[in-house]
């Protein structure tokens, strides 16, 4: 939770189900996403740590790299950065009374070197499950080591300075922007074996090839496979996965989708 409105929301849910709940106080690190700005958390854990229902444990961020309010290529001075803006807050937040255990940062690309500050009790890091073109830009994997592939078949090639593949936004990952510093990604996902193609347009349920060339030089069949930018919202945009372990493809529901039924 980052406010005293969440606070009191669960506090109430809490009491009402004659619970009490375990939670953390979110800090904003300099993503500016969510968490409340360090300069408030003493204060915020104070109200929190009064309230029927809800036990304060401890403290969490996520920050990424970030370094000076910046983003930054730099992973060492971001995670160091990281460990003492959550040792601070945790240092006035228990000198304000509240005894928290838990102060967890550290997202994949900091992960490592924020516990070797020691000044957190946990990290957090998930995206290095499979890892993504993301990680390889931000120095913590290699291509090789990806492990998500899309496969993706082209349906039409009515035009042959492009090629339609049936996946579009339903399918691969649009949270990162296109162009933009400091990676400035061409397209939505690379495609194997063919780095002149790129997947720079969509709509709902196709998904649009150029090529550098000028012909992409595909025909109606043709199956890519395809590499995400980035691979949370690449799975969780999946009713299922493929797992390929000693060369035998099994099918796999992703159970933690994020949709509404």
């Amino acid at each position: 939770m980052d406010s005293w409105e969440c606070a009191r929301e669960l506090s109430d849910a809490a009491q009402a189900a004659g619970l009490c709940l375990e939670v953390r106080l979110e800090i904003d690190t300099g993503a500016g996403r969510t968490g409340v700005p360090l300069e408030h958390a003493a204060a915020l854990a104070q109200r929190i740590a009064a309230m029927p229902g809800l036990r304060l444990t401890g403290i969490y961020t996520f920050k990424g790299l970030i370094y000076q309010g910046a983003p930054t290529q730099d992973n060492i001075l971001a995670a160091k950065e990281e460990g003492e803006m959550m040792a601070e807050a945790a240092r006035s937040i228990r000198a304000a009374g509240v005894a928290i255990q838990d102060v967890s940062a550290g997202s994949s690309p900091t992960g490592v070197a924020v516990a070797q500050t020691g000044l957190v009790t946990e990290v957090r890091p998930g995206t290095y499950i499979f890892k993504d073109q993301m990680l390889c830009g931000e120095h913590v994997a290699e291509p090789e080591q990806i492990a998500v592939r899309y496969a993706a078949t082209v349906v039409s090639v009515q035009h042959g300075e492009y090629a339609v593949l049936d996946g579009g936004s339903k399918t691969f990952a649009t949270d990162i922007p296109l162009n933009t510093p400091p990676f400035y990604y061409p397209g939505y996902a690379a495609v194997e074996g063919r780095p002149d193609l790129c997947l720079s347009r969509m709509n709902e349920e196709h998904g649009i090839l150029t090529a550098a060339c000028g012909q992409t030089k595909l025909k109606v069949g043709d199956v890519l496979t395809l590499v995400p930018i980035h691979v949370c919202t690449a799975v969780n945009q999946q009713n299922a996965v493929y797992l390929l372990e000693n060369g035998r493809l099994t099918r796999h529901p992703v159970d933690a989708r994020g949709m509404t039924v």
